[in-house]
This record gives C-alpha cells, structure tokens and sequence, in this order.
C-alpha cells in the first residue's frame, strides 16, 4: 500500500487566454505565462518537479487519470452551464464567471482536473492506496453548480464526491479546506446536506468579500454540517494548529465520515501574494500530520487531498513537498529555505493571545451552537 499522486502536464497547459494583455502576441509582444492568470502553472510544475530531484517521487505511485465523463460533471453541475461552457471553449475560451477566464481547450483542461480528483477517490476507496494526493488544475473549490469563479471552473472536489457515492463507494464524507479563501462554492453544494460535513478555514473577508461567516452553518437537513472558520488576518503558525485541534479535530470525530478529502491550498503561506497570512511550511505539514492521523482513528486512513490555491512559485513546492513527506512517511527531507526568517516574522505573544481567544470563541460557539439557527 502506497501513497498515490495523480497530476498530469496538460493541466499545466490550462490559461487564461490573453487575460492581462489584450495587444495580438507576435512581432514585440511576448506571450504571458498562463495568459496572465495569477494561477500559473509554475507553482504546480515546480512541486511536479521539487518531488522528481528529492526522490521522493520514486517512493509515490504517480498516476495520470481519465477527464471525468459528463455524466460526472452533471451530477453537479446543470446541462445549461456545460453546454455553454464546451461550446465557448471549443470557439477559443472566453469567461463564464466571475475571475475564470480560460482558453480554447478549457472544458477539457477543466475535465482533467476533476478526474484526477475524482480518480484519486476512487482508489483509495476501492483499496488500491492508502491516501492520494491530486494536482489538480484548474483549481475548484470557488465554483459554484452554475456560477464559475476565483480560478474554479469546474468543482472538482464536489464531483469527485458525487461519483463516488454514485458508485456505492462511500456514504459520509468530511472535506477539510485550509485554503486562504473561503471554499464557497463546495459549502454551497452541500450546504442542504448532512452527508457531507464541510469546514472552511480562511482569512477573513478576503475572497470572496461576503461569504464565509461563522453563523453561515447549514440549512435544513445541513445545519451544523457546515463550519467556517474565518482567522484574522496576520494569524500565523500557531493560530492554524489551534484552529485544527480545537474546531476542525472535534468536528470530523462527531461526524465520522467514511473519507476525509482536504481541500490543498498553500495561499495561506507567508510569501502568498494573494492573502496576508504567516502560515509556514511546517504549518502545512503539521496540519497534514493531523488529519492523518485523525483519518487513521476515523475511517481506516481514507484520506485524499486536492490541491487548490498557492501563488508563490518560490515557496508552495516546498509547502507541498512537506505534505507528501507527512502522507507517505517518507525519510526524505527537503528542508524549508526560509525557515529562519518566518520564524522571526511570526505573530508577537499580545497577537497570538487575541487570536487565540478569537479561535477560543469560535470553538464554544460550535460546541453550543444557537438553537435552531
């Protein structure tokens, strides 16, 4: 029994068209890496490839995976949406939402990414590995069933989810997203539900603007299957621990899911140019040791995780290269080169306190929720 990663290079080749430069390339015009997204490739290349000189590839079993079939997709998402997404694709790209643009291709690249995930599910459920990871882009937990926004096109942990319990796979599942933006598009999927418990950790009021509220907890048959857990902004290593061992821990226990998926983003790291976080890549690797170990007390050790954000190219290979020496147990050790500097750039104690009784709070407002709301 292995740990598996699943990636494949023409998710690499996914972009946003001509998104910041409209002048034709050509002549004097150099083309734009990703067409300009702030979602390069380059982060995900740079893990593909950090993994590759550590040698810590050679100890996964790397996989590539079908694009998920349509039938998949509509499970989630409505024909109408599909269809119009395929058809603009198909005529070169363009965006359908909000923060999406894409190029031609882009329904395909999109597909690819939600059947890495949806493969990574599957062979850890069905026995084949003892956890997966997926590299998934374009990323998806923003995307809504028929609104695409913040880089999301497709909801690719959603989809995998559905899939499976399609496939009589699974029943309960818990999705843990430490992603800096708050996962709004999977909390609103599920938010009717109580199969699926879904917990959002993220900066506050950073993206999007108006979601991801701590009384935002459900509804109907879903209330209290839905925990956000909005930090302030400058909360560092410590605060992420705490949030996770007093929030996060007793959630998945009360729930107790058949898997555990993480919803992988490393924007909450110091360096993120995209949130104003002091995560480290000890913190990535802690939280991982956590849900580990939770997921092996839980559900047998199903868990899967699903990269979403992360915008430094310097820093996420060696966040993520943390993760996969946790998921796998590797002895490879790649240390942090900035490990010195973020330690001294972490939260004062007066900070840490206030955050700390802000996590304090939150964990007694889940613990005694308001009846009935």
């Amino acid at each position: 029994m292995t740990t598996g990663f699943f990636w494949d290079e023409r998710c690499f080749w996914h972009s946003g068209g001509n998104y910041a430069l409209t002048l034709p390339v050509g002549d004097f015009v150099q083309p734009l890496a990703a067409g300009g997204l702030p979602e390069s490739p380059e982060t995900k290349r740079r893990l593909k490839n950090l993994l590759d000189v550590s040698g810590l590839a050679q100890e996964l079993d790397m996989r590539s995976a079908h694009e998920a079939s349509y039938d998949d997709l509509a499970r989630v998402h409505p024909a109408d949406y599909l269809e119009r997404f395929k058809a603009m694709s198909d005529a070169g790209g363009g965006e359908l939402g909000l923060r999406t643009p894409f190029g031609k291709g882009g329904y395909e690249a999109a597909a690819l990414s939600a059947g890495l995930s949806k493969q990574a599910v599957f062979s850890v459920l069905q026995g084949e590995l003892s956890n997966a990871y997926a590299l998934s882009r374009p990323p998806g937990h923003h995307c809504l069933p028929d609104w695409p926004n913040g880089f999301c096109l497709l909801a690719n942990i959603a989809i995998a989810i559905e899939a499976a319990k399609a496939a009589g796979l699974v029943q309960r599942v818990a999705v843990i997203d430490w992603d800096v933006h708050h996962g709004n598009g999977t909390e609103a999927i599920f938010y009717d539900r109580e199969d699926v418990l879904t917990i959002s950790l993220h900066q506050a009021r950073n993206y999007p603007l108006d979601t991801g509220d701590i009384e935002d907890r459900g509804r109907g048959a879903g209330l209290g299957a839905n925990i956000n857990i909005p930090l302030p902004p400058g909360a560092g290593h410590t605060a992420y621990i705490r949030a996770m061992d007093q929030i996060v821990l007793p959630a998945l226990a009360a729930h107790k899911p058949d898997l555990f998926i993480v919803a992988c983003g490393y924007d909450a790291a110091a360096f993120d140019p995209l949130s104003r976080m002091l995560a480290t890549v000890e913190t990535f690797r802690i939280m991982t040791r956590q849900v580990l170990g939770a997921a092996k007390q839980l559900c047998k050790g199903r868990l899967v995780l699903v990269h979403e954000g992360g915008y430094s190219e310097a820093y996420v290979p060696f966040c993520g290269h943390a993760v996969m020496e946790e998921l796998s147990g590797s002895d490879i050790h790649v240390p942090d080169p900035m490990a010195e500097t973020l330690n001294t750039r972490q939260p004062d104690a007066r900070f840490d306190a206030f955050v700390d009784a802000q996590i304090g709070e939150m964990a007694e407002f889940f613990a005694n929720p308001p009846a009935g709301g």
